[in-house]
């Protein structure tokens, strides 16, 4: 079995893009809209074929921010070397997105940084 994509709502759907495309090297669709709800989207691939779907509408509501619960916490992406999750996490940092752990070694042994991306998500990058 294989994940088909994994979905996020965002509230800037432009600024999320552009993050991943960034950063990530994700290509984009040309994007969807609904007309009638206003409901807007895009697709993004990644090198491997996995998927990212950025959603946005306007009824949207921001409930409190906690890296501390339950649900989905994070995404990781593995950016292929130690010196890419240094050189990625600098420049993440230097654009202003906080760093939360790392780049360090784990106690299960990966090779991670966590940084706060966009609107408040967490991203990890790893080997």
């Amino acid at each position: 079995m294989k994940i088909e994509h994994i979905a996020l709502y965002v509230n800037d759907l432009e600024g999320a893009k552009h993050f991943f495309v960034k950063y990530l090297g994700a290509k984009s669709n040309d994007g969807y809209h609904n007309h009638k709800t206003d409901f807007r989207s895009y697709f993004l691939t990644f090198d491997d074929g996995a998927r990212l779907e950025l959603m946005t509408k306007p009824e949207l509501k921001d409930d409190e921010e906690n890296l501390a619960r339950t649900g989905y916490i994070h995404i990781a992406f593995r950016v292929g070397s130690k010196d890419r999750v240094d050189s990625l996490t600098a420049e993440l940092k230097a654009d202003g997105y906080t760093v939360l752990s790392g780049p360090r070694t784990t106690g299960d042994g990966y090779y991670e940084s966590c940084v706060i991306g966009f609107e408040g998500n967490q991203i990890e990058l790893t080997v």
